[in-house]
């Protein structure tokens, strides 16, 4: 064995270095050389200014590094901010689809301003043709895809595919991080869970005493032989919460008075007082206020998508897309004469999110009224 044998082969460093993802340099995927097309050789194609697509390239980089940081952005801002409140909830929102709109925007950008600034314009007429292709097509076509990878200036131009690259990076990661919000079997009795299953009519005064209904706005507490009309109808707020907006959220009551011949099976009565029936306002649809009653028929209306509620029947579905009765308040009164409640809703109250499952089920293991 010779000395030469042993004698490692250098790397020419005339050959151009190869780019990741394309083909060696001259040829095509198919192994054949291709031609490289100046303008002038085809007819109908158009190269673009180079003093004009340079600086198009700042600028489509320029759009790639926003999209970069606009999705690190999101990353941090979906670990950062916890969602725990009404206010936490809206400013978690804002951010990430500020900085996720923020990020398609800049990559979208970026690749219209290189297809319509960078790349050569083609005029081309296509002729009808079988739908099998021979293979003297398919290789025309391999030849073609080469041909506009470099006229795209992918390869030519490292500072497009460098930043392009960077940008795409972290965007991959944000589904990822998404997927993560659908796993909760490891967080049953989470407090976000828990804090949609209570209000605060649960709670006590600071004398222990049950908390007063009192009218939204004035803030009066409602003496029970003062609403004495039958079909009358208010809006109501516990006492000590007027201006508690996270409170109101799901507190939030309408108080109606019947006559008691009026009220149906599906009303817990035990729950009623002199024929005052207290519901939630809060439509179990999507969360809008139920606040429109019409007299003659008993009907709750929601104003958003019609959903229909009979109040003389403990406030049962009889039309539109909610999928369950308002739930019911128990009431009573204290030894001035005026409405309190006796305790918290046994089921949660607004829209049916998957969370409710739970309280329900307890509730009915319970003999509550759902």
């Amino acid at each position: 064995m010779t000395d030469n044998e042993h004698e490692i082969e250098q790397p020419d460093e005339r050959v151009p270095k190869r780019v990741i993802g394309t083909p060696a340099p001259g040829t095509s995927m198919l192994g054949d050389e291709v031609p490289v097309v100046e303008e002038g050789d085809v007819p109908g194609v158009t190269f673009q200014d180079e003093q004009k697509a340079r600086k198009a390239e700042k600028v489509v980089a320029l759009c790639f590094a926003v999209t970069f940081l606009a999705a690190i952005a999101f990353i941090i801002f979906y670990v950062v901010i916890q969602v725990g409140s009404p206010e936490a909830t809206g400013m978690s929102n804002l951010a990430l689809g500020g900085t996720l709109t923020l990020a398609l925007l800049g990559l979208a950008f970026g690749i219209v301003v290189w297809v319509r600034q960078i790349m050569p314009k083609y005029s081309l007429i296509q002729e009808r043709h079988e739908m099998a292709s021979d293979e003297d097509t398919r290789e025309v076509v391999s030849d073609t895809f080469v041909q506009g990878a470099r006229e795209s200036g992918f390869v030519k131009r490292p500072l497009l595919r460098r930043t392009l690259l960077l940008a795409a990076a972290p965007l991959g990661l944000v589904p990822l991080v998404l997927l993560r919000d659908l796993d909760n079997s490891k967080m049953p009795a989470s407090k976000f869970s828990e804090t949609l299953r209570h209000t605060v009519w649960g709670e006590k005064t600071k004398e222990g005493k049950p908390l007063r209904l009192i009218v939204e706005g004035t803030g009066q507490p409602i003496r029970a032989a003062d609403f004495n009309s039958p079909g009358g109808i208010l809006s109501v707020v516990p006492e000590g919460y007027e201006h508690d907006l996270n409170a109101l959220a799901k507190a939030t009551l309408i108080l109606i008075k019947f006559r008691p011949d009026e009220i149906k099976s599906g009303t817990n009565r035990n729950w009623t007082h002199d024929g005052i029936v207290a519901y939630s306002k809060i439509c179990t649809h999507v969360g809008c206020p139920a606040a429109l009653y019409e007299q003659t028929t008993h009907h709750i209306l929601c104003p958003c998508h019609q959903s229909t509620f009979d109040a003389a029947d403990g406030a049962k579905v009889i039309f539109g897309p909610a999928a369950r009765p308002l739930p019911q308040l128990p009431i009573s009164v204290d030894e001035q004469g005026y409405l309190i409640a006796q305790g918290d809703f046994n089921v949660p109250v607004g829209p049916s999110y998957w969370e409710r499952g739970d309280a329900e089920a307890e509730a009915r293991s319970k003999g509550g009224h759902a």
